[in-house]
């Protein structure tokens, strides 16, 4: 293990207090950064579009290029990002400008992503509901030193692991990506209907059933989970329980078609196969019953084939969606004939069958990154 001077990292980052007014610049495009653009401990950045200043109402943090974004809403969701080119971001994001000669911006910013800086922040956050981390707290945290090529070297070969990281959860998305493309060839567009297939509304089809609203005074930490919106994308998502009592119809299981009609397009809003626990279903999400004759993974990549028309009947402003009842009943689904239907779902399977070996990849290779960030800031790598 070698020994290197221990500074805090208010000793080698500066905290940036320059801000902008956007709508002061109606016409002006912006690279704009929310909390939401961020990755939480990937490091990478959703895709996103340029925003006009006339749509950004409040005040914004400015960061420039190799500057360091931090997250300090809900810290644990570790969202840090070095910035690529200048822009404009949240102001529940830091903004940190590596001191000159002493830190490498890629070093700071893998060492905030850390382990023991994610363990130092979860247990130093404030506020119950809308949980941060203060400036001072997170500055005073202590950041193992090394002389600048000693952080390059580092730098080079975290890079090295976290581009295999990135290869890794790019093939996913490519695989991801084949369900769509098998069914727009065995069945053609869902809503043109180009093998006229016959149709019923999908009212008929199915019952959707609405799950039942929570208070916050419902979570009362034990009982079961409640499966939200945020949790339908990614069984892994922290849940709230509840001990409440309710009727069997509001009881979600492993395997249940779960249907959000309220949501962020691309993310909550669509159709899912539940994977996660027994638990309490939440309002704004819909559990659909299918009856005699239908296959559920048909049905549900028939809804997800068409989310844009979906969307573009629903409610709601840029960020949030919602679709009513009425609306979804009456949206006129493709009936083909159910062999076909079940030779779909066996693609399906093969499909899910090889994401589950790629995630199992993706763990492993966390693993070993998680390991090698320990490694690293411990003067053993």
């Amino acid at each position: 293990m070698k020994r290197w001077p221990t500074k805090t990292l208010g000793d080698v980052l500066e905290l940036s207090r320059e801000r902008i007014e956007p709508v002061e610049h109606p016409d002006m495009l912006f690279n704009y950064i929310g909390l939401e653009s961020i990755e939480g401990h990937s490091g990478n950045l959703v895709p996103y579009s340029p925003t006009r200043g006339a749509e950004i109402k409040s005040t914004k943090n400015v960061f420039h290029r190799n500057e360091i974004l931090y997250g300090k809403l809900r810290p644990y969701l570790n969202k840090v990002y070095i910035a690529g080119y200048d822009g404009i971001c949240s102001t529940d994001i830091y903004v940190f400008r590596p001191r000159e000669h002493q830190i490498h911006p890629s070093f700071a910013a893998y060492y905030l992503r850390s382990p023991f800086v994610l363990s130092v922040v979860s247990n130093a956050m404030a506020g119950a509901n809308l949980p941060r981390i203060g400036q001072n707290a997170l500055l005073a945290i202590p950041v193992p030193v090394p002389p600048l090529a000693e952080q390059e070297r580092i730098v080079e070969l975290l890079d090295e692991a976290d581009e295999l990281r990135k290869l890794r959860a790019q093939a996913g998305r490519r695989t991801a990506a084949l369900l769509p493309g098998i069914f727009h060839e065995m069945f053609g567009d869902p809503v043109a209907n180009p093998k006229n297939w016959p149709v019923k509304p999908l009212g008929e089809l199915c019952e959707l059933i609405n799950g039942a609203p929570f208070k916050p005074s419902d979570w009362d930490g034990s009982g079961l989970p409640i499966v939200r919106i945020q949790n339908l994308n990614d069984s892994t998502k922290p849940f709230n329980f509840s001990s409440k009592q309710l009727a069997e119809k509001f009881r979600v299981r492993s395997g249940d078609i779960l249907l959000s009609w309220s949501g962020t397009p691309g993310t909550s809003f669509g159709c899912f196969r539940w994977k996660g626990p027994e638990g309490w279903l939440n309002q704004h999400i819909f559990n659909v019953k299918l009856k005699v004759g239908f296959d559920g993974d048909f049905f549900i990549q028939s809804v997800n084939a068409r989310l844009n028309e979906l969307i573009a009947r629903a409610h709601g402003g840029v960020g949030l969606q919602h679709v009513t009842k009425g609306t979804l009943n009456a949206v006129e689904m493709l009936i083909p004939p159910l062999p076909l239907q079940k030779a779909f779902a066996a693609s399906v399977t093969q499909i899910r069958e090889l994401e589950v070996n790629q995630a199992a990849s993706r763990r492993r290779l966390d693993e070993l990154f998680r390991s090698m960030l320990h490694r690293a800031f411990n003067g053993e790598l």
